[in-house]
């Protein structure tokens, strides 16, 4: 079995040498560079399994070389070496792609810790393209999801995409109706036609009504041109109204016309124009209330509601959570260039114990937030935002360790600690120490205090 090489980037013989010594020692190939330009060279010429590069070298420094690494797209991990360590340097590095960076003097256990994990994600990266193949896209507009909720959303798409029925989505902030009403329009006979889509909570009055209907020049100030509207742009296709219990009730007014009569003008203008559009609407508002305020007008939204589909909110639906969270990482792993294998049995845990009052919306974001953050393959409960890691705390087994001094409980509580991690992680020390943030010396030596090992 070959060996992983490591390329040393060092302006310093002995430290190149030294550092040569240690990984070879280790079973690690080794290949040196003893300057920036030299180095770019033999990531393009050697493809290394990971780089240790030095960050002050004459003509090019460090930083200079992660740049130029990442214009051309070469997938390596890079690991900074600094006597200098600032915080604007780590924050530019770290901005830049390093995979981590080590402080001189160096630790040999740092060095060889940081390199294996360093290698292990290029293994997984390289295992993940080889599975995946280079032109395989994760489809952003997927919907996910097996549960009864979403079996009955699907089958509702299903009746409803090849006709012509106006379609009405409903559902909490977060929840994915834009992803309803995209996949209508995919499987109906208007697929290969625009799909467009107008948020009419994001424009006042004024320009809502310019945006769907178009202008004329000279209509209102600043119209210094004519404009096609989207119901134009979209002839044939699909228009979806996001937000559309927000519409003004004169916008609403020429809106029924379009539905009853296909025909409108443009603002300022007096040509009538004819479309053949489909109108998908979907709002997070309970219309019904909103006609009984006054608000919304009754006529509109018995011509809206032919046919309406309620997205469930994602505390209804959280079986479905490891397959959205499994499709979010894949997406997350080719669009940040990770190699992120999913999350801890503890994290999925309490994921899926979360009510998530953002729905999808929030799950994505705490995913994404994770991925980047993360430095290893697997991400735990240590990688979530603070908020969770409480919600962690308070239903774990600090609630249920014996009494006793305050050192025999916090030797407990690292001793349980320190167990969970070790079975999450298969007993493999490395991921372990990096899941909980400290070196694998400490950990060892953590392990023989507490008598977890002899």
């Amino acid at each position: 079995m070959l060996s992983n090489l490591v390329l040393v980037a060092d302006d310093e013989t002995g430290v190149r040498e030294a550092l040569k010594d240690i990984l070879e020692d280790s079973g690690y190939s080794v290949q040196l560079a003893s300057n920036g330009k030299e180095c770019i060279d033999k990531i393009e010429s050697i493809q290394p399994d990971a780089v240790l590069l030095d960050v002050r070298m004459p003509e090019m420094d460090g930083i200079r070389v992660l740049e130029a690494v990442n214009k051309r797209g070469k997938n390596v991990p890079i690991i900074l070496i600094t006597a200098y360590g600032s915080t604007e340097t780590t924050i530019e590095a770290m901005k830049l792609g390093a995979f981590d960076y080590l402080m001189k003097p160096l630790n040999v256990g740092e060095i060889l810790e940081t390199v294996g994990k360093a290698v292990e994600i290029k293994e997984l990266m390289d295992r993940s393209v080889s599975q995946r193949g280079d032109g395989e896209e994760v489809d952003s507009y997927a919907m996910i999801g097996l549960s009864g909720a979403m079996q009955s959303v699907y089958k509702t798409i299903g009746r409803v995409a090849n006709t012509n029925a106006t379609v009405s989505i409903r559902g909490e902030s977060g929840t994915g109706k834009e992803l309803v009403a995209r996949s209508i329009h995919k499987n109906s006979v208007r697929c290969d036609r625009p799909f467009i889509k107008i948020n009419c909570a994001s424009l006042p009055e004024n320009l809502l009504e310019s945006e769907l209907f178009g202008h004329e020049k000279g209509a209102f100030t600043g119209a210094v041109s004519h404009k096609p509207g989207k119901f134009e742009l979209a002839n044939r296709g699909t228009v979806f109204l996001d937000e559309l219990g927000e519409m003004s009730l004169n916008t609403q007014t020429k809106l029924l016309r379009v539905l009853q009569e296909r025909e409108f003008e443009r603002v300022g203008g007096t040509d009538t124009l004819r479309v053949d559009v489909r109108i998908i609407c979907a709002t997070n508002r309970d219309l019904e209330k909103s006609i009984q305020e006054g608000n919304f007008r009754e006529d509109l939204f018995y011509r809206l509601n032919v046919v309406e589909i309620v997205m469930p909110p994602l505390r209804e639906r959280k079986a479905d959570i490891p397959d959205l969270i499994k499709h979010i990482i894949r997406y997350c792993n080719r669009e940040y260039k990770k190699a992120i294998t999913g999350f801890s049995g503890e994290a999925m845990d309490l994921l899926k114990s979360y009510d998530w009052p953002g729905n999808i919306r929030e799950l994505k974001n705490v995913c994404e937030r994770a991925v980047l953050m993360s430095s290893g393959p697997l991400l735990t409960v240590l990688d979530l935002p603070v908020n969770l890691q409480k919600k962690s705390r308070s239903v774990s087994w600090l609630n249920e360790i014996p009494g006793g001094s305050l050192k025999e409980i916090v030797a407990e509580v690292e001793k349980e600690v320190i167990l969970r991690s070790l079975e999450e992680n298969n007993w493999n020390r490395s991921a372990a120490a990096q899941s909980l943030k400290m070196n694998r010396s400490t950990l060892y030596a953590k392990m023989k205090e507490l008598g977890i090992i002899e």
